[in-house]
């Protein structure tokens, strides 16, 4: 008890003695400077014990109760004072005081200083930086500390302290476990493989992009690596098929190219827009699909496929027919064109065209034809009267003057509308026997032009020039246009006039035959009409 009351009477003393001086300005004597601006406030006599043991030296202990943060960290071995090259010093050592108001103390060599003595090592590009990039106020989250203006503690090790979340908190904060400290990318840590979704055949080629989108998020780049869709083809690729053959794309397809195509023993093509059918089911399939299985082929015509046979010949500026309308997928030997269709054509087929067959008209060569046919008959039929007959009468050729395909030998021309009537047995006779005269070598010759209008030049004359008159015979004199018969001849009116019983006497008693050559003729002009002469 007596040693405790000393010690209060001495403490007493001191105390007064300090006020002493203070009052007779003697402070600027007993201190050895001003402090530093971190420790301003405790400015004067009555803080020295602050920091001060009395009769002794800065005491460390409190240093590091008014440092609860580095006192906290060197009790757990934590930090650059806990390393061997600070543990057991003085603090006073490095960061004395009273050296004036702008005295920093912490002062070291930045360049020189081993910052594995901290517990975290600066490797590949964290070892290039200066120490301000890192030790910042904005990257200390204690606010304690962040409200200091000079301090290197305060700093976490995890990346996302000093570094933004580039993953937007999609993906664990353990950055180390696919990036390095050399460079954020590329992730060198990263192994696909160890995913749920491994990178087989072209997918290990693939651009990360391709599949991990980049878009923006609150004004800044983002990339979606957690939460893309895997479980099916489709959740990337689009779909060529439109979902007719389902989703298991693996059926027929695999990682290494989408484009070679495995088995398809149980490949439904009539799941596809073209069903197969007839000839189409055994065929290979690279006659259709060139390239690649694929390759999007048209199919809308036949002819997408099939070369045209008919070059083209059947296409107008309004109509392009495709083969179907013909043709059958059980082959192109024989056609579905009707008569009706062909009756919508430009040449509708009448009379003995609809009995015609297709080849008479449309195959007159090695190849079927059917376009540019024409519609003119001459353009199919040989025009035996070109040349023959006045065009007046035969306008461009223009058979259906006289014919009609009902029957082709049925003519049916207006013969008054020439300058030669027909009248009497003329109206019966076929054109040929007038038109036609036959050769000697079984031929004819067509006579419908500067023919003359007298009997001789069709007949023959049988009478052999008996009634020719200045070289011209004039049959009408006795015969008319109903028959061959001599009714208009007159007895009476010839050089012998018929009386008595010469009336009943048949004409063949005085008109005897008479050879001329190889020809026989009635001798029907006689010269002499005496008796003696026929009795």
């Amino acid at each position: 008890m007596g040693k405790l009351k000393s010690s209060c009477y001495l403490i007493t003393v001191i105390l007064l003695f300090c006020q002493l001086l203070i009052s007779i300005d003697t402070y600027a004597q007993i201190s050895p400077g001003d402090l530093s601006e971190a420790h301003s406030h405790l400015e004067g006599m009555s803080h020295c014990t602050d920091c001060h043991t009395l009769g002794e030296k800065v005491s460390n202990d409190k240093c590091l109760n008014c440092h609860t943060l580095l006192k906290e960290r060197v009790i757990n071995s934590l930090g650059f004072h806990s390393s061997k090259e600070i543990s057991g010093k003085e603090c006073i050592v490095c960061h004395s005081d009273h050296h004036g108001r702008k005295f920093e103390m912490i002062r070291f060599d930045k360049d020189k200083f081993d910052h594995k003595l901290t517990g975290y090592n600066l490797s590949g590009a964290h070892a290039k930086l200066d120490c301000s990039k890192c030790h910042r106020k904005e990257f200390i989250s204690n606010m304690e500390i962040s409200n200091k203006n000079y301090t290197f503690l305060g700093l976490n090790t995890d990346c996302i302290s000093c570094h933004n979340d580039y993953h937007k908190k999609t993906l664990p904060f353990e950055c180390i476990k696919c990036h390095d400290f050399n460079a954020f990318k590329p992730a060198m840590g990263f192994d696909h493989n160890n995913t749920k979704f491994i990178l087989k055949g072209k997918h290990a080629d693939v651009e990360c992009v391709k599949c991990h989108k980049v878009s923006t998020i609150n004004g800044s780049k983002f990339q979606e690596f957690s939460g893309v869709e895997f479980a099916s083809c489709t959740n990337c690729h689009k779909d060529p098929h439109d979902n007719k053959f389902g989703q298991n794309c693996t059926q027929c397809h695999n990682e290494q190219s989408f484009v070679v195509v495995g088995t398809l023993n149980n490949f439904d093509h009539n799941r596809t827009n073209f069903k197969l059918v007839d000839k189409h089911v055994n065929l290979d399939c690279k006659k259709c699909h060139k390239n690649k299985l694929t390759d999007p082929v048209r199919h809308a015509n036949c002819f997408d496929c099939h070369e045209d046979y008919h070059r083209g010949e059947l296409i107008t500026q309004t109509y392009k027919p495709d083969c179907n309308e013909c043709h059958t997928t059980k082959g192109f030997i024989g056609s579905l064109y009707t008569i009706e269709k062909h009756n919508n054509s430009e040449f509708k087929l009448e009379g003995a065209h609809m009995a015609t067959p297709c080849f008479v008209c449309h195959k007159k060569k090695e190849r079927w034809e059917f376009g540019n046919m024409g519609t003119k008959c001459y353009q199919c039929h040989e025009d035996i009267h070109k040349g023959k007959i006045n065009s007046k009468y035969y306008p461009n050729q223009s058979c259906e003057s006289c014919h009609n395909p009902n029957y082709w030998a049925m003519v049916s021309f207006d013969h008054n509308s020439t300058e030669y009537k027909l009248e009497g047995k003329h109206r019966d006779v076929g054109c040929r026997q007038c038109h036609f005269k036959p050769t000697t070598d079984g031929n004819f010759v067509q006579r419908f032009t500067n023919l003359k209008d007298n009997c001789a030049e069709c007949h023959k004359d049988q009478h052999y020039k008996q009634f020719e008159s200045n070289g011209v015979t004039d049959c009408f004199t006795c015969h008319d246009y109903n028959n061959w018969k001599a009714n208009k001849f007159d007895h009476n009116k010839s050089r012998f006039v018929l009386d008595g019983k010469h009336q009943n006497v048949p004409c063949a008693s005085c008109h005897k035959p008479k050879q001329l050559g190889n020809e026989t003729y009635v001798l029907y002009k006689l010269n002499e009409f005496k008796c003696e002469d026929c009795h």
